[in-house]
């Protein structure tokens, strides 16, 4: 586990915190090495092929339990486990366990220093799996390893977990001197032989000729018998490559989002999985791997594969001259990439197919592969419009059209102006709203009954309650006509939403529709969301919207001197008793409403922004192309952000610190 320089100590940390969504986990490390295994539904070892996991390979061997192999193998670790330890004896056994005589000779000849160990010809798995009682892997070339090492017990194919960072491209790009149009690749890791170091460096030598701008970045702790400072020098490669060192993980995040190209090269391979390689991914780097082991099985739309033959260095320098001189195809397949990560690799996804497989080989069952959601054809053809932990959407066939809505909005000239220049986002809300049966009930927060009659009868909610701020406990009977003679009568009670305890049961609501309501909240918005989670069923749904600080009208107007808020005037006063209409405390943007509903125990099912009225705004042109330029995201910059949650569980933070000052 953290903080040792590992990134199976990475994935595990983040495994564990995720596995705790739906289950009791202790985490057992070289600090505690003594556990009852009897007292768990299942013990998961991580191993990887280093002296990080001896404690763990030797548990695995007095307590078997389901051993994760992120990699075919092992005999780094058993080399530490036995040579390291002057346990020349175990060296030898152990070689001739796994490899046979051959192998045994062979190890003798390493005990005598005639010879190095023979790494790659002599797995070690054997003794491993067959104490395990299951094995999870993260690709098809470890699977099939594992199945030709003899094991024929229950096997899990899982994804690597992928983290999806935010990423300060600019700050470190100012860090490296370079400015946002200058070509920067990057090599990330400990800077290892078989990462093809050379290779790379022998594409970029002759990359410099055609752009004597581009650069590059090795990030990592170098191999003490592998000079590469001195391959650099001995290429001239001097102003054009730079050695950074081993980093923090927060500086080795920014230096990959810095990157325009990420090289991700292997040869040769044991099927490892590179977290390096999927933080590059979820970043939306364009990437270039080997097309090799698990690499050659990530979706060929997602980034770019060089073989590992004679052609090697060529396809490697024409990859990079694409990407430097066409750097719109980068950046399509970065986006393309980060939707992949998003979909397949999330880290729920992966806990739950974690717990799911322990379940089943606890009680015996077979366990089927989940195959990846969507294809590499699919992910190729389609637009990308949305990334990062946020889902991708689905179109929802329309049930509310604007005449409908305008049609019950005709019972005044206040009412038909507020919906006339409120009917794109009305008409969106509605039409996003999870539908409703005869049992359902629901609530509409702040309830102006402009929506409210469509809930009964577009949506087929069986009851419909609307709310609305006011004095605790106070009930109003609300009944509008529509235009067409239509009735529609609904009970709203009144109470404060940030203060008052909701007057009803828990849950009691199929759905909640808080629309336009949390911008206007100056104190304790989490109360709401509280109150809200209460309410609802388990799986029920909150659909939020509300203004986006983050939309292009709003980088406009900073830019331009103004305020970017959409509405952060002073309500004038009025005479006394009249209702004042409450101004925005505290405006959202995409990603802080997906925080918001996570913290309160719902799982985003739908994020995504749009206009309040749409209408061409040809004058915002430039923003897009600004951010283009700086490869900053476009996507989710619309005046309205629109979302729907599934409840999940409980809050889970009551005063989440991007929210509260002094917050958890």
């Amino acid at each position: 586990m953290p903080p040792a320089k590992s990134g199976i100590a990475d994935y595990s940390a983040v495994l564990v915190e995720h596995l705790r969504h739906g289950a009791e986990v202790d985490a057992v490390t070289a600090a505690r090495p003594g556990f009852d295994a009897g007292a768990y539904t299942a013990v998961v070892y991580q191993i990887g092929n280093n002296g990080y996991h001896d404690y763990v390979y030797e548990a695995a061997l007095a307590h078997p339990g389901i051993v994760v192999l992120h990699e075919s193998n092992l005999h780094h670790l058993v080399t530490d486990l036995t040579i390291r330890r002057e346990d020349w004896d175990g060296y030898v056994a152990a070689c001739g366990y796994d490899g046979g005589p051959d192998a045994l000779a062979f190890a003798e000849r390493v005990r005598r220093l005639e010879v190095g160990p023979d790494y790659d010809g002599v797995p070690m798995l054997r003794r491993l799996l067959e104490r395990a009682k299951a094995v999870v892997v993260h690709s098809r070339a470890v699977e099939g390893d594992v199945r030709r090492a003899g094991f024929t017990g229950p096997v899990a194919r899982i994804p690597h977990g992928a983290w999806l960072p935010d990423g300060d491209r600019m700050g470190f790009r100012d860090r490296l001197g370079l400015d946002e149009m200058t070509p920067l690749i990057g090599v990330f890791g400990f800077l290892k032989p078989y990462k093809r170091i050379a290779e790379s460096l022998r594409a970029m030598r002759r990359l410099v000729r055609v752009r004597p701008d581009a650069k590059m970045i090795l990030c990592g702790e170098a191999h003490p018998d592998f000079a590469v400072a001195a391959l650099i020098r001995g290429m001239g490669l001097e102003e054009n490559v730079r050695m950074m060192g081993y980093v923090p993980i927060e500086d080795f995040t920014g230096y990959i989002s810095a990157c325009d190209i990420v090289l991700n090269l292997r040869f040769p391979t044991v099927g490892e999985s590179s977290g390096t390689l999927l933080r590059a991914l979820g970043l939306g780097r364009a990437v270039v791997v080997s097309n090799v082991g698990s690499f050659a099985e990530y979706p060929d739309a997602i980034c770019l594969k060089v073989p590992v033959d004679a052609s090697e260095d060529d396809t490697l320098f024409e990859y990079l001259n694409l990407l430097v001189t066409r750097p719109a195809v980068g950046r399509a397949m970065g986006e393309r990439a980060r939707r992949w990560v998003a979909e397949e690799c999330n880290w729920d996804r992966v806990a739950v197919m974690y717990r799911d497989f322990a379940v089943a080989v606890m009680d015996g069952r077979d366990w089927v592969n989940l195959e990846l959601v969507t294809s590499a054809v699919e992910y190729e053809e389609t637009p990308v419009e949305s990334v990062v932990d946020m889902p991708v959407m689905t179109e929802v066939p329309a049930q509310v059209t604007p005449q409908y809505l305008l049609g019950w909005a005709a019972r005044d000239a206040e009412s038909t102006s507020y919906a006339e220049t409120h009917i794109t986002r009305l008409e969106r809300t509605l039409n996003i709203t999870p539908p409703g049966g005869p049992e359902d009930r629901v609530l509409e927060m702040g309830a102006y009954m402009q929506m409210t009659p469509a809930l009964r009868w577009k949506l087929g909610y069986g009851e419909v309650r609307g709310c609305y701020y006011g004095a605790a406990g106070q009930v109003d009977h609300r009944e509008v006509t529509s235009a067409s003679g239509e009735v529609f009568r609904c009970e709203v009670d009144l109470f404060d939403a940030e203060k008052d305890a909701f007057p009803y049961p828990d849950g009691h609501f199929a759905t909640v529709l808080c629309c336009e309501l949390l911008e206007h909240l100056p104190t304790d918005p989490m109360f709401m969301m509280a109150e809200i989670n209460r309410v609802l069923k388990p799986g029920g749904h909150v659909v939020l919207t509300t203004p986006n600080v983050a939309s292009t009208r709003a980088l406009r107007a900073i830019l331009d001197g103004y305020h970017p808020g959409f509405f952060p005037a002073y309500i004038r006063p009025m005479e006394p008793g009249a209702e004042v209409e409450a101004r925005h405390a505290r405006e959202y943007t995409p990603r802080e409403m997906h925080t918001l509903l996570v913290d309160s125990g719902f799982a985003v099912e739908r994020l995504e922004t749009g206009e309040f009225l749409d209408k061409p705004r040809p004058e915002e042109r430039w923003i897009g192309h600004m951010l283009e330029r700086y490869q900053l995201p476009k996507h989710l910059r619309g005046d309205g952000i629109y979302a729907v949650g599934k409840k999940t569980g409980p809050v889970s933070k009551r005063y989440p610190a991007w929210l509260y000052a002094g917050g958890e």
